[in-house]
């Protein structure tokens, strides 16, 4: 087989088991004198190959080895996107091709056979996973659309985000150290952090970017680093500096978790039987799998989202006193239902026990400890599932990994991509001497991916030997995969910095992540028009808990044999009740044709109600 320049293809393939066609796909090369052409495939198929080395039996079966021959990675375009120094696509698509590994054992395990399945992993539809966020659409509008909040469901309760003053209390400053920077992190609440550093909590007469930096920074550089810390464990409120990647493993933290994997399986109980998947006729692999999503945001919420890509029943319970970023339900919510209980009343613990009795698994993103002190946590639920003579699958999702002396503190991306040492590689990519955010929340649906393949292993192993598994995945891990794997090529960066244009590389460290990606957002729509917005990589549904059109990123694996697709569309949080009888939405999925006039008479209602 050979691989030709795609100048007179539109699309490569790389079969990740045939090691003597890898480094053959001959891509218009980004290189210099006496250097090999990268290949985005190429790489993505050695990554793939280096996540069997990272992770154990236990945490990836190694019956998935073989069918390392089954994957086909796919390409149009076969160089990186985003202008950012690491692997991002690469990585992630490696990640789905072990998700789609771990899903083939288990429809083998589920049919009693051993067959070879086509596992596909197509660059351009992991590259949209990535920033899926900011391709979702709801009645035609984006999230960086002002009046796209018009046919959402209010849940931003204490303005974190409609706020510009108070979503700022979520971003990176300079402090007191000199050449040292903190990410205060206001989450989901903001007056707290803003107190903290002497700020009022609200400012309504500061409106742009420049006048509210003009205001915080300053009040952030009163403080060092150590101080600022302080205050952060004091108040119970997430924030990090931000390290170099050097400084971070120098850490005890970063010492302890660089040598762990990517993300771990383990047993909680082994009394439980084996509870085989069953084949329902539909094509599906998980249909009939119950699993409940305690998550908020994106990260958490993405793992239970793939888990509906292979039709497993998902419920979303979220409490109605608990913030939650409106936009992203739109793409974060697709394939389940949504109920709000709150499990701090009698009455709200009551229907969510209930709901425990026939769960098979359990997502949970929450600040470290959480659900423990409510009493379910992994372990109380493995005896719940002992009694009840079924396992369970228990999977976390947290900021900062399982070890080490951070591993409670509370975080999302950002603060990861700080600790980590993510943040200065961008600043460097960028040629500053100054650490800046990426664009996009790429981490989070890193970790997403990994916490899924946590959920499908568990499944395994309750399948193979029974019992109830316990799966952890973080954004820390996230990122200290993409140092594992390496940054681009010197010459790839550099091609990547010249196409990103002056925009992008006039952003500073104080810039918002939303003002960093809708930048970016910009130039790719300009460089790549024919994929930014291509609607093969784009679902369109009519959604009944929105009354409007939701655009949605389809799924990234495809198996043969296997019907991978969303059953039903987003709806807001909270929309349905807290029931395992999930019946038929009026939801479906729209003819490319139709989505333009309703999605009008969308955009319509929400300006009529300006």
């Amino acid at each position: 087989m050979s691989y030709p320049h795609t100048s007179r293809v539109s699309e490569i393939t790389l079969k990740s088991a045939t090691p003597r066609h890898r480094g053959f796909c001959q891509h218009i090369a980004i290189m210099g004198p006496n250097e090999r052409p990268y290949s985005s495939i190429a790489e993505t198929s050695r990554i793939f190959d280096l996540l069997f080395s990272l992770v154990d039996g236990v945490s990836l079966p190694p019956e998935a080895q073989a069918k390392k021959a089954d994957v086909a990675f796919t390409g149009a375009r076969d160089q990186p996107y985003f202008p950012i120094p690491f692997k991002e696509t690469e990585v992630a698509a490696a990640l789905k091709a072990v998700e789609g590994s771990v899903a083939a054992l288990l429809a083998d395990q589920r049919d009693g056979s051993n067959k070879s399945r086509t596992i596909a992993v197509n660059q351009e539809k992991t590259t949209a996973f990535l920033f899926q966020a900011y391709l979702a659409r709801i009645g035609g509008l984006g999230k960086l659309d002002k009046s796209v909040r018009f046919l959402l469901k209010d849940t931003d309760l204490l303005q974190a985000q409609s706020d510009p003053y108070r979503r700022m209390s979520a971003n990176l400053y300079e402090t007191a150290d000199e050449g040292e920077y903190y990410h205060i992190h206001g989450s989901l609440e903001a007056s707290t952090t803003l107190r903290m550093i002497g700020l009022e909590s609200h400012r309504p007469d500061l409106t742009t970017h420049d006048e509210i930096v003009g205001v915080i920074e300053p009040a952030v550089q009163r403080f060092t680093v150590d101080q600022l810390e302080s205050m952060n464990a004091q108040h119970r409120q997430a924030g990090v500096k931000a390290f170099k990647h050097e400084d971070f493993l120098r850490t005890p933290h970063g010492k302890v978790n660089w040598e762990l994997p990517p993300w771990t399986v383990e047993q909680l109980e082994s009394s439980t039987p084996r509870c085989p998947l069953t084949d329902r006729g539909d094509g599906r692999l998980l249909s009939g799998i119950k699993v409940l999503d305690m998550c908020r945001i994106i990260a958490g919420p993405v793992i239970a989202r793939i888990l509906a890509e292979y039709g497993a029943d998902v419920l979303k319970v979220t409490s109605p006193y608990l913030s939650d970023v409106p936009f992203f339900q739109v793409d974060g919510n697709m394939g389940k239902r949504a109920v709000d209980l709150d499990l701090k009343t009698p009455e709200g613990r009551q229907v969510f026990e209930k709901l425990l009795e026939d769960v098979d698994i359990v997502v949970d993103g929450y600040r470290p400890g959480a659900l423990e002190k409510l009493g379910y946590g992994a372990n109380a639920l493995s005896e719940m599932a002992a009694k009840r003579g079924k396992g369970i699958v228990y999977v976390n999702e947290n900021c900062f990994g399982y070890k080490g002396e951070w591993a409670g503190r509370p975080g999302w991306q950002q603060i990861a991509d700080c600790v980590s040492g993510i943040a200065w590689e961008q600043g460097r990519f960028m040629g500053l001497d100054e650490p800046v955010v990426p664009p996009f929340p790429i981490s989070d649906y890193g970790t997403g991916c990994i916490g899924a393949i946590a959920a499908l292993t568990g499944l395994y192993h309750r399948a193979t030997q029974g019992g109830s598994w316990h799966g952890a995945a973080s954004l820390l891990h996230y990122d200290l995969l993409l140092f594992k794997a390496g940054l681009l090529p010197a010459q790839v960066q550099q091609q990547l910095r010249k196409q990103a244009g002056d925009d992008f590389l006039a952003l500073r460290h104080a810039h918002s992540v939303d003002q960093i990606s809708g930048t970016v957002l910009r130039q790719m729509r300009k460089l790549y028009p024919e994929f930014v917005d291509q609607p093969q990589y784009l679902g369109q549904w009519y959604s009944d808990g929105y009354k409007a059109d939701v655009s949605a990123v389809l799924p990234v694996v495809q198996i043969e044999g296997l019907e991978i697709s969303f059953q039903r569309a987003s709806r807001p949080n909270g929309t349905n009740e807290a029931s395992w009888d999930f019946g038929h939405e009026k939801d479906y999925m729209k003819q490319i044709g139709d989505v333009h006039e309703a999605s009008t008479e969308a955009w319509c209602l929400a300006m009529s109600e300006l």
